[in-house]
């Protein structure tokens, strides 16, 4: 049908059509109009060609999972809990396990006749506990993935859990799993949480990765096939955030290659807590929702919201039931499921995910010539780079160039937050001995939000 309308016209070229702009701009300077530069080094352009497009060949993902996390403190409360949101339209649970406990293995018993899949996030794990967990799982008929990363807890601690030879021994123990599928998993949030561009997020992720699969490789324990589970945030920049999980695919992709391993990924996404706020909360709502479609358009495997007010207010079923509704209504309603990839050929997310891929290579290239991620972090150096980004990013948000609606553009200076405060929504001081300076997560509008907190205190 297309070519028996349009057979008689032909074909514009790229230079052609920039032509056109040109002369339609009447003397005004293509570059500085048009071109917008943005913090990751990328000039995003008023039009993309055919002329100039790079088919991108990424494997199609499977439907979409919502998902529903849940802490793990009151086992007979969260048997409950699982209950009721599987009902409700949960797919998938990411079960947070503060420290190891066999009443774990009741709440998998009962999960098992729920027939949905869980993700179980170690804040603490023993080898001990993790071969009985593995052997527990022959009598399940359920996915088990497991999220255990010692690296991030380095990098956000300063130091090791245990030491370096007991935490990353339990690496090895993932991936020589028996009733379990052998997996690695990565935890980049801390990244995007503490305010690291694009290709950091993804360079210093594959420098994490890259440094499992050489102690792996060194001890002769790396399985030619493995499950690897990516956690990561998505921010607020919509296309760049699509294209961010898309270069996450591309990128582990080529690294698995090079150690000669075939890898199962699976991308478990939320929203970052990196732009929430406080003030006009609900405009988090809006955040989330835009973060949520960014996940599943950049093909996010399993999709966790947060709730509107999950950075001042404690687990409460209304914020819990509302988040969970954004995502059932954008897989029921706005129909995000029915299509698999659906930004494949939108030659605009395309270029934009080649190009944050090459540069998250070529960072992640002067990390491994400077003796890999630990060694970079134990200089300080990771730490630096995020920090400079970090500061730019809030210097910017300081001048109004980048708006944060209810924070420092279109404010309701009659909001009251002072008392409606349940948790501490700013980053804590802790005093301890650290081995480097870790990566601290701060929320942007925290400087903005102490100032008007002050103010409700002395009005």
């Amino acid at each position: 049908m297309a070519k028996q309308l349009f057979k008689d016209f032909e074909p514009i070229t790229s230079k052609a059509w920039k032509q056109k702009i040109q002369a339609d701009l009447k003397g005004a300077d293509y570059n500085e109009k048009l071109i917008d530069h943005s913090d990751e080094g990328i000039d995003v352009k008023p039009f993309y060609h055919q002329d100039t497009h790079q088919n991108i060949d990424l494997p199609i993902t499977e439907d979409w999972r919502i998902t529903e996390k849940i802490y793990l403190e009151n086992y007979t409360a969260v048997t409950k809990i699982v209950n009721d949101v599987t009902n409700r339209g949960a797919e998938s649970l990411w079960l947070i396990v503060p420290e190891a406990n066999t009443k774990l293995f009741d709440l998998l018993t009962e999960i098992n006749t729920l027939k949905v899949p869980v993700m179980l996030e170690f804040l603490k794990l023993e080898q001990e506990f993790l071969k009985h967990l593995d052997e527990f799982s022959a009598e399940l008929n359920i996915d088990i993935l497991l999220n255990f990363d010692p690296i991030k807890h380095l990098s956000s601690q300063g130091d090791w859990q245990k030491s370096q030879t007991e935490d990353l021994a339990i690496i090895q123990q993932f991936a020589q799993l028996k009733h379990l599928e052998p997996q690695l998993s990565i935890d980049t949030r801390l990244f995007q949480n503490a305010g690291a561009l694009k290709q950091q997020e993804l360079s210093f992720s594959l420098a994490v990765l890259s440094e499992y699969f050489n102690y792996l490789s060194n001890a002769q324990t790396l399985p030619q096939t493995i499950e690897l589970n990516v956690i990561t945030s998505t921010g607020s920049n919509y296309f760049f955030e699509i294209a961010k999980l898309k270069s996450y695919r591309l990128l582990i992709n080529s690294l698995a290659n090079s150690f000669s391993v075939d890898v199962t990924l699976k991308i478990i996404a939320e929203p970052s807590q990196r732009n929430k706020t406080i003030y006009d909360y609900n405009v988090n709502m809006l955040r989330t929702t835009t973060e949520c479609m960014s996940a599943v358009l950049g093909g996010a495997d399993w999709v966790n919201n947060l709730a509107y007010d999950e950075i001042f207010h404690k687990t409460n079923e209304f914020g819990e039931r509302i988040s969970r509704n954004q995502l059932l209504i954008l897989k029921h309603e706005s129909y995000f499921d029915q299509v698999h990839n659906p930004t494949n050929g939108s030659y605009y997310i395309e270029e934009l995910t080649q190009q944050l891929a090459q540069k998250a290579l070529d960072e992640f290239k002067s990390i491994e010539k400077n003796e890999g991620y630990l060694s970079e972090l134990f200089k300080g150096n990771v730490t630096k780079a995020i920090e400079t980004s970090a500061k730019k990013e809030e210097e910017k948000l300081e001048k109004t160039e980048f708006v944060m609606v209810g924070t420092n553009k279109y404010e309701n200076t009659d909001d009251r937050m002072k008392a409606d405060l349940e948790l501490y929504p700013f980053v804590k001081k802790q005093q301890r001995q650290v081995k480097f300076k870790p990566i601290i997560t701060r929320r942007l509008a925290e400087k903005i939000e102490l100032k008007r907190l002050d103010k409700e205190a002395n009005a």
